[in-house]
């Protein structure tokens, strides 16, 4: 193995041997490692893990090859060393992580693999304004999700194409367009990156009340029941508005249908996702919902073929973020962070382009 490569390990296999507990759901692609003191949540495609309820960024996910989940040995590696207060050494020429005093373990390593989706140039955004038209979206006391997401959208187009970009939107005045048309639309024109632009809610005065926050979603297997129900919530518009073609969640075999296709788009999502992240954090006035990120069965998603995500700017049922998104500063605050998400992007890509050309 060269000097500079990097490597993967075994993950599970490692955690067995050093006495920690493992689970793997398939469908929501999450490896659980616990002991009696810590627990470890990792899901697979996520640069990000947790630890005992804390967050951790990563810079390279794990990854499933041959039924087996590997990790990044150099990042990965330093939080186990911390915990079990050992020292763990690559031997390269076995292929195999040891310890300092025996005995050796026989974990595998992997060298990296090259895989990356989305690696063609940023150009064509598509801009998805949710709901509209017959279908008001969520409500809040003084609002509706389908006119903020419009006015943030219209702005967000005006930002993006003043930096260069081909900005599409799936709406541009108050109309009802269908789930699955919007998806058909970002692929005729060839977009780059398909943003989905929402307002969260939940019910109850008490909920109401406390729960805030914004929240970006990928494409995937639900992670939660919180997730799940968020998405039926946003795919409800299906059966009450649709033509009845839609459905509101997917089966366990639809998901395995779509493995395919998140496979070849998964990793920009989370690219993009990553850098929606970094430009929110610390900005505008609305919080972080949980750990901001997570996954669901959104059908506004399925079919775009391209990298893809689902914003939820903010609770509309939560009066402080409600009153945020329908002010003028507000609104331009939240396209002017996420038109900075789509340029930093942009400039990922082009790094990595320039990276497979050397």
């Amino acid at each position: 193995m060269q000097k500079n490569q990097r490597c993967f390990f075994n993950i599970e296999s490692f955690a067995k041997q050093e006495n920690y507990k493992t689970d793997y759901n398939p469908f929501e692609k999450k490896l659980t490692i616990n002991n009696d003191k810590t627990k470890w949540i990792f899901v697979l495609g996520f640069q990000f893990f947790s630890k005992n309820k804390q967050n951790h960024s990563i810079k390279t996910p794990l990854f499933l090859e041959n039924d087996k989940i590997f990790a990044p040995c150099d990042e990965i590696l330093p939080y186990f060393e911390k915990e079990s207060s050992k020292k763990y050494f690559i031997d390269t020429l076995n292929q195999q992580i040891t310890f300092k005093k025996p005995p050796p373990s026989t974990t595998k390593i992997a060298p990296l693999k090259q895989e990356r989706a989305g690696t063609r140039e940023v150009k064509t955004i598509v801009i998805d304004p949710g709901h509209g038209g017959k279908d008001p979206g969520a409500l809040g006391k003084k609002s509706k999700e389908k006119d903020i997401v419009l006015k943030v959208a219209l702005l967000l187009q005006k930002k993006l194409k003043k930096e260069g970009f081909n900005v599409k939107l799936t709406r541009d005045k108050d109309v009802f367009v269908q789930l699955g048309e919007r998806a058909n639309l970002a692929n005729q024109w060839d977009g780059d990156l398909f943003i989905s632009l929402h307002c969260n809610a939940v019910d109850g005065v008490q909920r109401q009340r406390i729960t805030e926050g914004y929240h970006f979603y990928v494409l995937r297997a639900p992670e939660s029941e919180e997730d799940k129900a968020i998405a039926r919530r946003e795919n409800k518009v299906a059966t009450l508005y649709g033509d009845g073609s839609a459905k509101a969640e997917l089966s366990p075999i639809e998901w395995i249908k779509l493995e395919a296709q998140l496979e070849k788009y998964k990793q920009s999502s989370y690219d993009y996702t990553e850098e929606l992240l970094k430009s929110f954090q610390g900005n505008g006035k609305i919080k972080q919902l949980g750990g901001g990120v997570g996954g669901a069965g959104f059908m506004v998603l399925v079919g775009a073929l391209m990298p893809a995500v689902l914003v939820e700017l903010g609770f509309i049922t939560h009066p402080k973020d409600e009153a945020y998104m329908i002010t003028a500063a507000g609104q331009n605050k939240l396209a002017e962070m996420i038109a900075k998400s789509v340029i930093e992007y942009k400039k990922k890509v082009h790094r990595y382009r320039k990276t497979l050309q050397h």
